[in-house]
């Protein structure tokens, strides 16, 4: 049982803090299918930034993890901000312009990692290998039965994103900011006619869902394989847009999701394991997340109240 807890929880705090970020985009009106692109890009840099400062750092030393993080989210931010650009400056469709984004984020990331390994480090390789991220376990509690696999062997980055979390709990639902973000999702011409800029609300929810996506996305290649490489987030941004919508929008729910399709992912592999299967039925465990998805859409999204707003162009001389 702990094993399912530490490996679910693992799976699922990098896909919660990416849903929030979708959460933000989609509050404010903005149709966001490119989470998997930003996750992408931000984890690139971050990687990226790891492999060319590995030597400035003892073996032994933490600092590069959470650095990285740093320049993940920054490249992540930057990277929506083209998103942004997109759908908000130029008006584009915003589904087509998140599926133009995502393929972009694969196609540049994989080219660009496999050329800077040969010109730089000189070796033909597809992927940047990292440090393991450090995990911590909390002596007492992690001596509880059944609970005390939430304090067991932990990776640091968990508590990281709990924090994140409550963070952007608070300024999307305690703060003027987050209120006139989600009047953006439901009226924006309400929004402009009591004097606020839609565009610019607009504009920082979506750098925002970057940023937080470029920390999930580190998360997961420090988590997944110790390296990154553009396989490391095929299909989790998808993932986390089911997470979202499954929670309605809120970030409480959206957790529950998250942590839905996290134990599921890792009770299917004790399971296999258990039961001796060979090796190669792990990877049918792998679509176990998409398949609850695709029941748990199907049983409740007659519930779901997408912002009314969701998707539709803001164009102010309309108002």
């Amino acid at each position: 049982m702990s094993e399912i807890i530490i490996n679910g929880m693992s799976f699922a705090m990098p896909l919660f803090i990416i849903a929030i970020g979708g959460i933000y985009s989609e509050r404010s009106g903005v149709t966001n299918l490119a989470l998997e692109g930003f996750q992408g890009a931000g984890a690139f840099c971050g990687a990226l930034f790891a492999v060319l400062t590995a030597g400035f750092f003892s073996t032994t030393s933490t600092a590069p993890v959470y650095l990285s993080m740093l320049i993940a989210m920054l490249g992540g931010g930057i990277y929506a901000a083209l998103y942004a650009l997109l759908c908000i400056k130029f008006k584009a469709n915003q589904v087509i312009s998140g599926v133009v984004i995502n393929i972009l984020a694969l196609a540049l990331t994989d080219f660009l990692t496999s050329q800077i390994n040969t010109s730089v480090f000189h070796q033909s390789s597809d992927r940047f290998i990292l440090a393991v991220a450090p995990r911590v376990t909390i002596p007492g509690l992690s001596a509880i039965p059944v609970i005390g696999g939430f304090f067991t062997n932990f990776y640091t980055f968990e508590i990281l994103i709990i924090v994140a979390a409550v963070i952007a709990w608070y300024l999307l639902y305690k703060t003027r900011f987050g209120m006139r973000l989600r009047a953006c999702g439901d009226n924006p011409y309400a929004v402009d006619a009591a004097g606020c800029n839609v565009a610019s609300i607009q504009y920082k929810a979506v750098i925002l869902s970057g940023v937080l996506s470029g920390l999930g996305g580190m998360c997961f290649a420090y988590y997944i394989f110790g390296s990154f490489s553009s396989s490391v987030f095929v299909g989790y941004g998808y993932l986390a847009i089911s997470a979202m919508i499954f929670g309605n929008w809120k970030i409480p729910a959206t957790l529950g999701a998250c942590l839905i399709f996290g134990f599921a992912r890792s009770a299917g592999y004790v399971l296999v394991r258990h039961l001796g299967f060979p090796s190669t039925y792990s990877d049918l465990i792998m679509i176990l997340p998409y398949v609850l998805t695709l029941l748990l859409l199907i049983f409740f999204s007659k519930n779901n109240r997408a912002p009314r707003a969701l998707g539709e162009i803001y164009d102010k001389g309309k108002r």
